[in-house]
């Protein structure tokens, strides 16, 4: 018993980040948590109240992309929705037991699934941060659209027993419609406090609060992107491992196309719309996403390293895309071509994780079979060295997606078995030869 308990817990720490549930090292605190903010509310009367329901992206460099979010939850009792604003159900449901005497509620589902409204929506129809499409932003990218809102007025409740008659029912059984996302039970927290302008605060009735976690296993039974890498001072070509994806013909392998093969077939998908399943490049790794890190040059103080992130994916364009990447030279990072980037995971001067994104009106979209591409620039220290691999990243993230690394043992290795580089070295040897 004793040496299976062992075996059991090298496996758990042997394992993967990837398979490791809801809590990611980089970011241990992101989430996206759901509010819902009482703006009406009669228990005395058992009016309709008018609630207003925020979901917040607090995820460093996870976004919710299109077609975006779908929250749905299931109702404690016969409640029913009598409008909204800034978001619509996509089901209005059997209403014919209320709303005889005149206009009928918006939705009289059991579990109503409500979606963002399109940009463009008129302004009568909208409230602030909402009709985005269901795309969130992550909060590095930009904390001005990573939230969204809409308001609802919802009758036909029943007051919670456990509430002393002070509060409806909650609804339960929250989802955010985005694979990956496990959401917790509504609870009751302090009510919101809202600047109204510089001087004055309003405050909720009444709060409500959902947290939703993300995992990558359950998120996808296969990841989807994978790491190349390539060096100035070896030929060698280290590809994505075999079947990092999964294997052609195979589940959960994505459907793939030969070069040689036409493509008028292919569905036509809008800008970062994807399809419901990924048509790559047929290749040996299957991946839709490729990340190759090339150490490009070897200065006295400094080295070089370009990084392009190429898509096999066929149907689908990449826009506000991200890429995490964790070494531990990034703290030296001294310039920066053609991308954004802030570190993530910083303890006191040390930092070991940052996040790379497109400039805007430049490259910030990654488009069906194209790539995007940097270079950048790093301060040697002293732990600097390329032997051991140790000139590569520890783990690499495309969208909040960890990518399949190579093995260690195939990294591109030093020739003659030397144990670093120095900048000045080629000069040396060449001023030899012109000396002689």
């Amino acid at each position: 018993m004793g040496r299976f308990v062992f075996v059991l817990l090298i496996l758990m720490c042997c394992s993967s980040s990837r398979f490791t549930g809801a809590y990611d090292p980089i970011d241990p605190n992101g989430n996206i948590t759901i509010v819902w903010d009482f703006q009406s509310l009669d228990v005395a009367g058992m009016t309709p109240y008018t609630v207003m329901v925020s979901i917040h992206n607090y995820q460093m460099y996870r976004h919710i992309e299109r077609p975006g979010w779908r929250l749905s939850w299931s109702w404690a009792g016969k409640e029913v929705i009598w409008s909204t604003t800034g978001a619509e159900t996509t089901e209005q449901g059997d209403c014919s037991r209320v709303g005889s005497g005149g206009s009928r509620p918006h939705c009289c589902q059991k579990r109503p699934v409500m979606v963002d409204l399109p940009p463009g929506t008129p302004y009568n129809m909208q409230v602030a941060n909402c009709c985005r499409g269901g795309v969130l932003s992550s909060l590095v990218q930009s904390d001005l659209t990573s939230a969204a809102a809409f308001q609802m007025v919802v009758g036909e409740f029943a007051l919670a027993r456990d509430s002393g008659g002070k509060e409806p029912e909650k609804p339960w059984q929250f989802d955010m419609g985005v694979p990956g996302y496990t959401c917790s039970n509504a609870t009751t927290v302090a009510p919101t406090r809202i600047k109204v302008d510089k001087n004055r605060y309003v405050q909720a009735l009444l709060t409500w609060q959902v947290t939703c976690s993300y995992s990558q296993y359950r998120a996808s039974a296969a990841p989807s992107c994978c790491v190349s890498m390539t060096t100035f001072y070896s030929e060698t070509i280290v590809d994505c491992p075999r079947c990092s994806c999964g294997c052609q013909g195979s589940p959960p392998s994505p459907q793939c196309v030969s070069v040689d093969q036409q493509q008028p077939w292919l569905p036509a998908v809008g800008d970062d719309e994807p399809s419901s399943a990924p048509i790559v490049w047929c290749s040996e790794h299957m991946c839709p996403i490729r990340v190759h890190w090339h150490v490009k040059t070897n200065y006295r103080k400094y080295w070089r390293v370009k990084v392009t992130v190429s898509n096999y994916n066929l149907a689908r364009n990449y826009s506000d895309w991200n890429l995490v990447l964790q070494h531990p030279n990034l703290r030296s990072l001294t310039q920066l071509f053609s991308f954004n980037y802030r570190p993530l995971v910083e303890y006191g001067a040390y930092n070991d994780t940052g996040m790379f994104w497109g400039l805007r009106y430049y490259n910030e979209m990654l488009l069906q079979d194209g790539n995007v591409q940097s270079e950048m620039i790093l301060e040697k220290e002293s732990d600097f060295t390329y032997s051991g691999g140790w000139a590569f990243p520890r783990r690499v993230y495309f969208n909040g997606q960890e990518c399949v690394m190579p093995p260690a043992d195939q990294y591109p290795v030093l020739p003659n078995g030397a144990s670093a580089l120095r900048g000045h070295f080629c000069f040396l040897l060449l001023l030899f030869f012109v000396v002689v």
